[in-house]
């Protein structure tokens, strides 16, 4: 907490903000779901040792759920997984909060924790060690995307073949700048599928939220675009005849937003604004829908074979009798293509899973380099550092209560200038937290509909309409 802002953090007790009614309405639904995912999980095994120990982890999940809807206090996690340190840390730090409550605790500390706390009921058993509860939906999720993943195949596939058809001819920069901004925008709005908010809507709903027309639509959305700077820097590198142009991308969400991702970073290899991509995922199961390095791999097998995938029966589908439309010819060899694509990159080497289990730490990115040291001085090594999603740019900021108007760089702290760390934040805002806004841009948008208006409560900041994409460049 030595290395935190001072500025106060938001906090679950606040009735105004985002945190009182995710500690409220959201995590009680996530945790429902884990106990029923559990649940079906048992149901599929006869082992009664395996069947055992997955009622007792059904039993810890709605323990925690009770104390979380019934206000007890954060417990010390008082087992050791293997990662004694870290269990510390998250015990030291309820120690210094005072032992708060679930009603009345700095809110990603909390969220980090019940994540954390989670992980033990899984990791100190024999057979579910390695289980993810959020796997099942992750991956159904994906399947959901079908119309929006076939059509950014058959983009992806026509864009590749012309970059390298292109490759000895002029280089058209212009067209390069938009083809840039285009990708970047697909990547922005690709966590318009954040699972852990998605707790009420049907699967009309998520198609809705996907596609080449509803990126157009929300263009006009985009509150903060250092998209054009962003580019300067990779073009700068590329033209200074940098031999290694390495980008991080820090993982948010698996499924549909982690194959959007692997869109933009096939897009900068073919492209030649990067010549490897280093993508670091979570450790454990985190946040719903968070990417874990097994998410990668199962994505690949999944459009490997994508007749397969996306023509056999879901659990659900069979339950509705709802039979899935077989793919085209066409639909089949874009998918297989992107497969090629991506594997072969992959095997050699200009795509890798670089996994760190700070990512997994209850603290804010302001810790990071104290904290952190050798993983900051890895992140230095590359010409940019995406952090993909709203609880990264929470973690960026301390998920703190700053003015609007505060620069992106300054609520950074030892993240921002003087870092030596580029910094690129893609963000759809789902939390109160925000910066870099033009003097009058939050009190605007609060008088839109639904807004928050008068009440105290940044609600335009809530439920991903809006998007800022902020650049803070570390020298």
């Amino acid at each position: 907490m030595e290395f935190d802002t001072k500025t106060p953090k938001s906090v679950t007790s606040d009735p105004t903000s985002f945190a009182s009614d995710s500690v409220r309405q959201r995590w009680p639904v996530i945790l429902t779901g884990a106990v029923d995912d559990v649940y079906r999980a048992i149901s599929k095994t006869d082992d009664p040792e395996k069947q055992a120990e997955g009622k007792k982890i059904v039993e810890q999940l709605g323990a925690l759920k009770y104390e979380v809807q019934h206000d007890r206090k954060l417990s010390p996690i008082e087992v050791d997984d293997g990662y004694p340190e870290e269990i510390a840390a998250y015990n030291k730090e309820i120690q210094d909060l005072g032992n708060p409550s679930w009603l009345d605790v700095p809110w990603l500390f909390s969220e980090c924790y019940m994540y954390r706390r989670i992980s033990t009921f899984f990791t100190l058993t024999k057979h579910w060690k390695n289980y993810d509860i959020f796997a099942r939906q992750k991956i159904d999720t994906f399947r959901t995307s079908r119309n929006a993943v076939l059509e950014l195949a058959s983009r992806y596939k026509e864009l590749i073949e012309q970059i390298q058809a292109d490759k000895n001819s002029t280089h058209d920069e212009e067209a390069e700048k938009l083809l840039f901004t285009e990708f970047f925008e697909i990547c922005l709005w690709g966590n318009a599928t954040d699972l852990s908010l998605l707790t009420n809507l049907t699967y009309e709903d998520i198609q809705k939220l996907q596609g080449s027309a509803a990126r157009k639509a929300a263009e006009k959305n985009i509150l903060i675009n250092d998209l054009p700077a962003s580019y300067e820097i990779l073009k700068k590198a590329r033209a200074d005849g940098q031999e290694e142009r390495r980008v991080d991308f820090v993982l948010d969400n698996a499924g549909f937003e982690l194959y959007v991702d692997l869109v933009l970073a096939g897009f900068l290899l073919a492209s030649g604004l990067a010549t490897q991509i280093v993508l670091r995922p979570k450790s454990m199961p985190w946040f719903v829908s968070d990417v874990l390095p097994g998410d990668f791999s199962a994505l690949l097998n999944a459009i490997s074979q994508p007749k397969t995938f996306f023509e056999t029966q879901s659990e659900d589908e069979k339950l509705q009798g709802k039979i899935p439309e077989p793919l085209s010819e066409k639909e089949a060899e874009d998918l297989s293509f992107v497969f090629q694509d991506w594997a072969t990159r992959h095997a050699e080497g200009q795509l890798v899973m670089r996994p760190n289990r700070y990512w997994t730490a209850g603290g804010s990115f302001w810790r990071l380099p104290h904290e952190a040291p050798e993983l900051h001085d890895d992140l230095k090594g590359a010409e940019l550092v995406i952090f993909k999603g709203d609880l990264n740019y929470r973690k960026l900021t301390g998920d703190a209560h700053w003015d609007p108007t505060t620069p992106f760089q300054q609520a950074l702290g030892p993240m921002g200038k003087g870092s030596g760390v580029n910094v690129l934040s893609l963000r759809t805002c789902k939390a109160d937290v925000v910066v870099g806004l033009p003097a009058g841009k939050d009190e605007e948008l609060r008088k839109t509909e639904g807004g928050g208006g008068d009440s105290g409560a940044r609600r335009w900041a809530w439920h991903g309409k809006w998007a800022v994409v902020c650049l803070s460049q570390g020298e």
